[in-house]
């Protein structure tokens, strides 16, 4: 049986990090399930992580690396309204394929407005930084900040729409760019 790299112990923690914590939430995740997950003791996990929010917020990163890649690959060569379809296709896959980073998107939120609320900073400065990577990414193809604000508000709204369970052949889903409404794309 070959070993793996403290690196791709690690790894492997944020992927079930992610899994939990899109499921459970901050709150409702211990750190004992994310060890119990990986298959790694609770003081393993805290070599490799010094706490909770350290965890917390290196699947956040992921979460949105993963997603700013993802709208990087679609629009690569594109422009304007085509790379707000091939955009819009790529993320509605995404969420169909994988509801986890969709979830997991959806609880940084959550997290970040309890932490606020209860007056820390960290997690919010550090989700605004990586939330304005997304916005770079999405913003350079679609070439303007109107385009840029409606495509997010758009992804919100989908995301919304989704987390609520409404099916793809609801009346809601309309007005919602063809590309991200294709027939059975967000079917589950």
């Amino acid at each position: 049986m070959v070993r793996m790299s403290a690196e791709e112990r690690r790894e492997s923690v944020v992927r079930a990090a992610m899994s939990e914590f899109a499921h459970r939430g901050y709150y409702g995740t211990s750190t004992e399930a994310i060890a119990k997950r990986v298959g790694v003791s609770q003081p393993y996990l805290f070599r490799l992580f010094p706490n909770k929010p350290a965890i917390f917020l290196a699947a956040t990163h992921r979460c949105m690396k993963d997603t700013v890649q993802m709208f990087a690959e679609a629009s690569e060569g594109l422009r304007g309204e085509e790379a707000v379809h091939a955009m819009a296709n790529a993320y509605t896959r995404v969420i169909a394929e994988e509801p986890e980073r969709l979830l997991m998107q959806m609880q940084v939120y959550v997290a970040v407005a309890a932490a606020e609320a209860a007056g820390d900073h960290t997690f919010g400065e550090a989700v605004r930084r990586e939330w304005m990577e997304l916005w770079d990414a999405v913003s350079v193809p679609l070439e303007g900040y109107k385009d840029t604000t409606t495509f997010l508000a758009y992804g919100m709204l989908i995301n919304t729409l989704v987390a609520i369970g409404f099916p793809p052949e609801h009346r809601v889903w309309e007005e919602i760019y063809p590309s991200a409404r294709a027939k059975g794309r967000l079917e589950k």
